[in-house]
């Protein structure tokens, strides 16, 4: 199992680079540089030095809203998603978070199921929401409820 790490500005070039690898409308330097000065947290799974997936969440009250969770395209298949969404499960709970939100195109099925699998149900549908070759495409929103933690004593 591979540990997410903080991301730093640092990592933005391979972020950039997996952005442009697995999206037809990549987010920006730009945009990853305002949400990281903003202070969305965000991680990313390297291993033996290589930049292999990454995530950014936004906190908003009593959730966490997922904004990118992306795998290189070389290591999509393996897990690397699912291990990123456990983080996301116990930083929620960590955070006192009662649910974990995301965005997903229609059209990205492999990704729905995945969330799926994951917990996460369909609670709506955003028109237009993605940019698209031809035009807009809609988003399916999904949430998953995050049950609170375990306390330590203290």
């Amino acid at each position: 199992m591979i540990q997410p790490v903080p991301m730093s500005p640092d990592d933005l070039d391979e972020v950039i680079r997996i952005e442009h690898q697995v999206y037809s409308h990549p987010w920006t330097l730009g945009n990853f540089r305002d949400a990281l000065a903003a202070g969305y947290s965000a991680w990313v799974l390297r291993q033996q030095g290589e930049l292999l997936a990454y995530c950014l969440v936004m906190e908003v009250p009593d959730e966490l809203h997922i904004l990118n969770l992306s795998v290189a395209a070389a290591h999509q298949g393996k897990g690397l998603a699912r291990e990123l969404l456990r983080h996301l499960d116990d930083d929620a709970q960590r955070r006192r978070c009662g649910s974990l939100l995301l965005e997903v195109r229609v059209s990205n099925t492999r990704a729905r199921a995945l969330y799926e699998n994951a917990g996460f149900r369909t609670i709506g549908l955003r028109r237009g929401y993605y940019p698209a070759v031809r035009g807009r495409e809609d988003a399916i929103v999904m949430r998953k409820p995050v049950p609170p933690g375990q306390q330590v004593p203290a």
